[in-house]
């Protein structure tokens, strides 16, 4: 009996010590819901700064938590240089279990690289989940620090993200706008081409870098994509990666058809291939649709 009663006291320790690791985590990201968390360029003169509150509606009663990004921070984060400039800024609130990720670029006449999607298909691989995220600044630059500010605001609220998945992330996003610049090539397709990659890699859970060069070369025959073997090495080694890491896609899967049904809108709104795309966006809704429902079912 005693020992009995001795697993038992065991058992029930055990999982106390898990659930009280497991829970100040998780109560962190629920008390960031509705919070706005505000992250500056630190080379933001005083007169940006509050150009930039006014871009991203910083008001003073709003209970706003303020930080600034730096060079250092960018090394620490990413392993980027410690004296770059840091100029383009965020606002994350933290939205509901569910709702997924949305990103507004206030100024995309001084953010000149990266575009929504570029930050949604980042964010998602580092592991952030369920924010809406805005990012401006006051004068032209890549946009590539607003990436690590976001980063640098979930850290200064307690929740930490994986570094090696961050460090991926930035990898990504350099890769993304590399391949938006050659020619031909727009920032839509390629948004649409990373998430169609990641979307097959939960379908075929890939156990070897072939299986991932056999995933990659299928999509971007699919979406009629030509790229030089140099550029096809970097999104296999990207991918390789991010494979290695053990990244659960299947987690994200939604997320992800979310993302390219809007890539999707925006290439009918821009006028490409309109109405093959319109019957892509038909046919693959009911598909997602049905595909959602069965990972709702297998996971809540």
């Amino acid at each position: 009996m005693k020992g009995k009663l001795r697993t038992i006291l065991l058992v029930l320790l055990s999982v106390a010590v898990i659930f009280g690791i497991a829970s100040p985590a998780l109560a962190v990201e629920e008390e960031l819901v509705g919070v706005p968390i505000i992250v500056y360029g630190a080379n933001l003169t005083e007169a940006e700064v509050e150009e930039v509150r006014n871009l991203l509606e910083v008001e003073d009663s709003e209970e706003a938590r303020e930080y600034y990004v730096t060079g250092e921070d960018y090394h620490n984060y990413i392993g980027g240089s410690a004296t770059s400039n840091m100029f383009s800024s965020a606002k994350i609130i933290g939205e509901k279990k569910g709702k997924g990720i949305t990103i507004h670029i206030v100024t995309p006449e001084n953010i000149t690289k990266v575009t929504s999607d570029m930050y949604a298909n980042a964010l998602l691989t580092a592991g952030v989940e369920n924010a809406s995220v805005y990012v401006a600044s006051p004068r032209p630059v890549t946009g590539h620090s607003a990436l690590t500010g976001i980063y640098k605001a979930y850290d200064a609220e307690g929740v930490q993200l994986d570094q090696e998945r961050m460090e991926v992330a930035s990898e990504e996003l350099d890769v993304a706008t590399e391949l938006a610049e050659k020619e031909g090539m727009t920032q839509e397709k390629i948004s649409e081409l990373l998430a169609e990659i990641k979307k097959a890699i939960s379908d075929q859970n890939p156990a070897t870098k072939e299986d991932i060069e056999k995933i990659i070369k299928e999509q971007l025959e699919n979406l009629e994509i030509n790229l030089s073997e140099a550029d096809l090495q970097k999104l296999i080694e990207l991918f390789e990666k991010m494979r290695s890491l053990n990244i659960d896609f299947d987690k994200v899967k939604k997320q992800l058809e979310d993302l390219t049904s809007t890539i999707t809108e925006k290439m009918d709104e821009l006028g490409l291939d309109e109405g093959f795309w319109k019957k892509v966006a038909v046919f693959f809704q009911d598909i997602f649709k049905a595909i959602g429902n069965l990972f709702k079912s297998i996971f809540d």
